[in-house]
């Protein structure tokens, strides 16, 4: 059941009539030694750890290290509750929730890192705004969260997912990959439409550079896992539409990583570019 980049995941789950999720949860159990019981009870951990992060921090709100953010997802929390959101319900939820694992992550608190801390607010923000939103059981959540741990596993393996190394891009844009496809397989996708739904994710924010103010993951992290949740959810809504992806996922990928080693240093986690070397950046962080 291993597999090294997409092809060979669709081949697999076409072969045996498995979701993405299913073929990763075999996987993990070869390749660990680990039984489906225990890992499923290390699935659930990490679901309970990403719900208390996604929502702490509107109930509680908490300035950051930096103080450069906190009380932001609260702010988009209430305004949806006002009535005055317009995204409607689920899109704010999913960009409340992953501010909010930020503000947990720039607080030092408790998170999983889907797939780096810098981008850890993305895969929870979707998948609880869609829980949320189709009243969906924890026992749907799970196979999703496997789904979403197969992209970053590609990733891992045939790119990056490291800002110092390939920008934004590979934290961000990789995390909205995987919340993409963990969205398609949820709401009914086949395996094919979620890896062209991560593809896409992942061709919307192609280039994407880091740059953050004082060398914090803080901002313009928090808004940038926002965006990527908002992304995530297009690139789903387009798979699931039946729009076609031209790129192949695997494609995609190699785009990625070969654009994220020709970015300058500057724009890749130095706070030497960008956001960082604004004037109003630059005063933020006392120079």
């Amino acid at each position: 059941m291993d597999f090294k980049n997409g092809a060979e995941l669709i081949l697999l789950c076409d072969t045996y009539g498995c979701p993405v999720s299913e073929i990763m949860k075999h996987r993990e159990c070869s390749q660990t030694d680990t039984t489906r019981e225990a890992l499923d009870e290390r699935m659930k951990q990490v679901l309970t750890i990403m719900k208390n992060a996604a929502s702490e921090p509107i109930q509680r709100p908490r300035p950051s290290m930096g103080g450069l953010i906190g009380g932001g997802a609260g702010l988009v929390e209430r305004h949806l509750r006002e009535g005055k959101s317009i995204c409607g319900g689920l899109l704010s939820r999913a960009i409340s929730y992953a501010m909010a694992v930020l503000e947990i992550n720039s607080s030092m608190g408790l998170i999983v890192a889907a797939p780096t801390a810098g981008s850890s607010g993305v895969v929870p923000g979707v998948l609880l705004a869609l829980s949320e939103e189709h009243d969906l059981p924890d026992s749907t959540i799970l196979p999703a969260l496997y789904n979403a741990s197969a992209i970053g596993y590609l990733a891992m393996r045939n790119a990056t997912v490291s800002g110092a190394v390939g920008g934004c891009q590979a934290e961000v844009g990789v995390a909205s990959a995987m919340a993409a496809s963990a969205a398609v397989e949820l709401m009914g996708g086949t395996p094919a439409q979620c890896l062209e739904s991560a593809s896409t994710a992942l061709m919307n924010l192609l280039g994407l550079v880091c740059d953050p103010v004082g060398g914090l993951v803080e901002y313009p992290c928090q808004n940038r896992n926002a965006i990527g949740a908002a992304n995530a959810l297009t690139s789903a809504e387009l798979a699931l539409s039946g729009v076609r992806q031209l790129i192949p996922f695997d494609e995609m990928l190699a785009a990625m990583y070969n654009v994220g080693r020709r970015l300058s240093p500057d724009f890749r986690e130095t706070a030497m570019g960008g956001c960082a070397v604004t004037p109003s950046g630059c005063a933020a962080c006392g120079g």
